[in-house]
């Protein structure tokens, strides 16, 4: 019985923190699908390196809670369409889709085995209207049915910023946004990359900071609004981005 009571205690905690920090008021419903999300994420683990936080507490601050910093950026009107660029083991895509279940999402991931998992919670959870691609970023966004369809295009920990703009960027309509979740590095970044950031049709909107209970590595929102069309010549191919970043 303590085992249970130390385990929904860490839970209450992680209800309290999303709705005092991101003004996220977690559902019962909500809050179930995130256990069963975290019991997966936490075997398949055991198996495969999906990630590199492996326990419960863990989980709940620096996948949860900080999938949900996102909201930040977009307040009270979260996106009708959203693609997650090098989401892992799904993160931020599905903690979004598990409270915003209206949103149209879009999980890639290069990696076949993570693709894997995000497919396994999808069916698990009987989350709808939200795929797991095994893509490059580079190519979709070459393609019709990915290029300029999306009002945000997100990623966390993926690539510098002047790398990742290439890969985010050309996936957003005009007057969408490219979200990037970053490290204490953020505003260094978010400097140098705004000759980038404006050649592919992107204006560098604000940098807002967050903060993680128990965390005390600075972390940031770099937010891109999309302001013209990316030249179609980008994204180039898979790989030269982050070869020869613009």
């Amino acid at each position: 019985m303590r085992r249970y009571d130390w385990y929904n205690r860490k839970m209450d905690s992680l209800i309290q923190n999303a709705k005092n920090l991101f003004n996220v008021q977690l559902t019962g419903g909500q809050i179930a699908a995130l256990q069963v999300y975290e019991k997966e994420l936490i075997e398949w683990n055991q198996k495969f390196n999906l990630t590199a936080i492996r326990d419960s507490e863990s989980i709940r601050v620096k996948h949860f809670l900080d999938s949900y910093s996102c909201v930040l950026a977009w307040k009270t009107t979260p996106p009708l369409r959203l693609i997650d660029i090098g989401t892992g083991a799904g993160f931020p895509g599905i903690p979004l889709k598990i409270i915003y279940p209206a949103m149209q999402v879009v999980l890639v991931e290069s990696v076949g085995k993570k693709v894997a998992f995000c497919q396994h919670v999808i069916n698990k959870l009987r989350l709808q209207d939200i795929q797991a691609l095994q893509a490059r970023a580079e190519d979709l966004g070459q393609k019709s049915e990915h290029r300029e369809k999306y009002d945000w295009a997100i990623a966390r920990a993926v690539a510098q910023l002047n790398v990742l703009s290439e890969y985010l960027l050309p996936l957003v309509k005009i007057g969408g946004h490219a979200l990037a979740q970053k490290g204490e590095s953020g505003p260094a970044e978010a400097q140098s990359a705004e000759k980038a950031i404006h050649i592919l049709g992107g204006k560098l909107k604000q940098m807002l900071p967050v903060h993680l209970p128990g965390v005390a590595d600075e972390r940031f929102l770099a937010l891109i609004e999309k302001v013209a069309a990316t030249p179609k010549n980008y994204p180039r191919k898979a790989g030269i981005p982050a070869k020869t970043p613009l």
